[in-house]
């Protein structure tokens, strides 16, 4: 009998015919490997949305809300500070959007990483380390600013406003910091999925 035609050892272990690293272990390594895949490209574009609304919002006190707040009296700056604190500090959907941006972001270059796509993790990772930084600013400079404005009381009944100083110098220049380093992570972050598309297969 031929070889062509008998039982070898060689043609049964052929790779295009065996289950060769490109074929995966089986099904259950196969459809985890797929999934983690998949799921790439929608951890990247949802960090993008994520982090593209907290740059919105801390260009929008950038540009509008602080200004604003500056060219009036101090007691009506301190009023609208302790309103619009309370109302994003009791706001679920920004805790959320918040948090998530940072896990997100985190998640997609991992991921991108663990499949050997080593252009989008590294500037989803860069993305990620900026809005870390991010976080970092607000928990050590914005939020207890925010605090000190909160526990000032009522503004009606205060004798003194040199938190409002601190407001309009150490807060207005970390929001602004804060908006320059989330506008870098959404940009890392489109050049990860630009970089993505052209690594997926089509």
């Amino acid at each position: 009998m031929s070889p062509e035609h008998g039982a070898n050892t060689e043609h049964g272990a052929n790779p295009e015919h065996g289950t060769g690293p490109e074929h995966g272990p089986g099904p259950a390594g196969g459809v985890k490997s797929a999934g983690a895949d998949r799921a790439a490209g929608p951890l990247l574009a949802l960090s993008t949305i994520l982090i593209g609304l907290m740059a919105g919002l801390f260009f929008a006190f950038d540009v509008s809300v602080m200004p604003g707040l500056a060219a009036g009296d101090d007691r009506t700056y301190v009023t609208a500070m302790q309103h619009f604190n309370a109302a994003i500090d009791g706001n679920g959907l920004f805790g959320t959007v918040f948090v998530l941006a940072l896990l997100a972001t985190a998640a997609a270059a991992l991921v991108e990483y663990r499949r050997g796509r080593r252009g989008p993790a590294v500037w989803a990772g860069a993305a990620a380390v900026a809005y870390l930084v991010v976080l970092v600013i607000t928990f050590a400079v914005n939020i207890p600013l925010n605090n000190e404005l909160a526990d000032a009381g009522d503004a009606a009944k205060m004798t003194g406003f040199a938190v409002v100083g601190k407001f309009k110098g150490t807060w207005v220049t970390t929001n602004i910091l804060r908006t320059l380093l989330c506008t870098a992570a959404l940009a890392a972050l489109a050049r990860a999925l630009l970089l993505h598309g052209r690594a997926t297969p089509r």
